[in-house]
């Protein structure tokens, strides 16, 4: 007989990881510069995903979960995708011009 033993992940390094990445995104917001706006809301972004994967790795237990998972998740996704193709014509259309002209006469008429 052969003894099957499984590696658990340390779940205090995991830990750390996670407060150094939080520390790493914080870091990151504290000396952002309008010019660098886009790049660090970037890398926070990239951070947060970052920790969002190790979660979901290791105290959810998904990395050792089989292949099913990915059979699970397609509806999700399929769903997903439908509802930004159904909602992109309300979103990127507009029926009416934006600069309403009744705006601007209420606001004069009240200048007076």
């Amino acid at each position: 007989m052969h003894d099957t033993t499984e590696s658990h992940p340390n779940y205090l390094t995991i830990f750390f990881c996670l407060c150094g990445l939080t520390l790493a995104s914080v870091v990151l917001d504290l000396f952002s510069s309008p010019t660098w706006k886009v790049t660090i809301g970037s890398l926070v972004m990239l951070v947060a995903a970052a920790k969002a994967g190790l979660v979901m790795l290791f105290f959810m237990h998904l990395k050792y979960e089989r292949n099913w998972k990915y059979a699970l998740l397609m509806p999700t996704v399929i769903l997903s995708m439908g509802m930004i193709l159904a909602f992109l014509p309300d979103i990127s259309l507009h029926y009416y011009p934006l600069d309403v002209p009744q705006v601007s006469e209420v606001i004069g008429e009240s200048s007076h």
